[in-house]
């Protein structure tokens, strides 16, 4: 089955829209709804997410990228968390598709070790691995409660997240342990300087999941703009989804 991928807005500038683990691209429509005027948006559900729960296609971060730069226009790619790891890859493979890069609290490489201070704590990373196989609906509690942490109010984006985050059925376990093992295994640094679309990192000030300094330097290594939304944490397009259409604004100005 291929993947499901809905159009939004009538604007001029054409816009992939990738959200991140254990979601669907419903959950990205506050964003949506701030860029529908100047662009027109393909907003993906990965596979085994959404609307494509059926899809066999792996989670992984090329297959991904191949099968939506093949069903969508050249246009700017937008990658939330875990998606902005398929947008970058679509970035660095795909350039003609992938025309401009957009990272929302997004980084290369997600887990912490010795050679990267910036990273998430690997121990987490790999409980929340383990716990899968045992308790798969509080694995994503945890995991929701994390995204929440640093919100200016926590308890209402856990809400909110809980509430979207099963509106087009659960994910399949399947790729929540593919995405896992993307999360504790992808490793995408040492390509940066070879990134050649431009592109924008966006932090959430308060994340507890991507770090702001790994997008910093991630934006150093490949000439991009990095800019931190002060209050904000991992899912900011909820209370500031205004601010972040702004913050990818240069972007949209100087597509062709």
């Amino acid at each position: 089955m291929s993947l499901h991928i809905e159009t939004h807005g009538k604007g001029p500038v054409p816009l992939v829209l990738i959200h991140g683990w254990a979601m669907h691209g419903g959950v990205m429509e506050p964003l949506v709804k701030a860029l529908s005027e100047r662009c027109t948006l393909y907003v993906v559900d990965l596979p085994g997410h959404g609307y494509s729960r059926a899809s066999a296609l792996p989670l992984e971060p090329h297959a991904c990228a191949a099968a939506i730069a093949a069903a969508t226009p050249p246009a700017i790619w937008l990658g939330w968390s875990m998606g902005g790891l398929i947008a970058l890859t679509a970035a660095l493979e795909f350039p003609r598709q992938a025309r401009a890069l957009g990272m929302l609290c997004a980084t290369p490489k997600f887990v912490r070790d010795a050679g990267w201070p910036h990273g998430s704590n690997d121990v987490l990373v790999h409980q929340l691995a383990t716990d899968l196989e045992t308790d798969y609906h509080a694995t994503l509690e945890r995991f929701f409660t994390l995204e929440a942490m640093g919100s200016p109010d926590p308890r209402a984006e856990l809400r909110h997240l809980r509430a979207l985050a099963f509106a087009r059925g659960e994910p399949d376990l399947r790729v929540l342990q593919e995405g896992i093992r993307i999360l504790e295994n992808s490793d995408r640094r040492a390509a940066l300087p070879d990134l050649t679309v431009p592109s924008i990192w966006v932090a959430g000030h308060r994340d507890r999941l991507v770090p702001p300094p790994a997008m910093e330097w991630s934006a150093s290594q490949c000439g991009g703009h990095y800019l931190s939304i002060e209050h904000a944490g991992h899912a900011p397009f909820f209370g500031y989804a205004d601010t972040v259409a702004q913050s990818f604004a240069p972007l949209l100005d100087a597509f062709r």
